[in-house]
């Protein structure tokens, strides 16, 4: 029998990635959480480049990248499709995930981070929400009518964006600015596909970035030695 580990933190939008195809796909796997602050071994020898997770091991080889790792299980094991069929959509799909992925240290910025960085990050986000409010008119779904691997790559914009935002304060997506976006990203939580895959812990996401955000918060005005 095949043996699946997958190594992450449970606050981690990628590991989630990684979580929801496994279980898409229906395949037995043992969760490994790690702790930030003091990989473990595996992790390091796993990833021995970037030091990250989420990492997929499966029978011994390790494959890193959150949507790397998408890519290897829709191919790998059995189960609904993730990517789709048809190859014009499946393009698509990749090309918006690739998107999706470009975006990640802007979101991130924009919401948990500091100065400059954090403006910066505000500017890209707002740019990014203007495409993806152009592009969400009269859609449910960004390719096809399948839910699959671009909507698993969303998952940063359509669940953790607005736990960000409701952390940090920062609200840059309301239904006046931005109503397509916001009636995806109502319908996207809503999806019961996104219930039953993503974190049960909303509310300790939640409090761990504010906490988050407090101690940088903490760190940026305490005096220097």
């Amino acid at each position: 029998m095949a043996q699946v580990k997958l190594l992450g933190f449970w606050y981690s939008a990628f590991s989630h990635r990684v979580e929801w195809a496994l279980k898409i796909k229906g395949v037995k796997y043992e969760y490994i959480e790690e702790d930030p602050h003091n990989k473990s071994l595996l992790l390091l020898q796993s990833n021995p480049i970037h030091k990250k997770v989420p990492v997929l091991i499966h029978n011994g080889k390790p494959i890193c990248e959150s949507m790397v790792i998408l890519e290897y299980i829709d191919e790998t094991f059995k189960g609904p499709s993730i990517l789709p069929k048809d190859p014009y959509d499946r393009a698509l799909a990749r090309f918006w995930a690739k998107f999706f992925d470009n975006k990640v240290v802007a979101v991130v910025n924009a919401f948990l981070g500091k100065g400059n960085e954090q403006e910066k990050g505000k500017e890209e986000v707002c740019e990014m929400l203007k495409v993806l409010e152009k592009e969400l008119k009269d859609k449910k779904l960004f390719v096809g009518d399948k839910f699959g691997f671009v909507d698993i790559a969303a998952n940063l914009v359509g669940l953790w964006m607005g736990v960000f935002q409701e952390a940090s304060g920062v609200v840059l997506a309301t239904n006046e600015n931005f109503p397509n976006f916001c009636a995806w990203r109502d319908a996207y939580i809503n999806c019961s596909q996104v219930k039953e895959y993503l974190p049960p812990r909303i509310d300790e996401l939640l409090a761990f970035y504010q906490a988050y955000i407090r101690t940088q918060t903490a760190t940026s005005v305490s005096p220097k030695k």
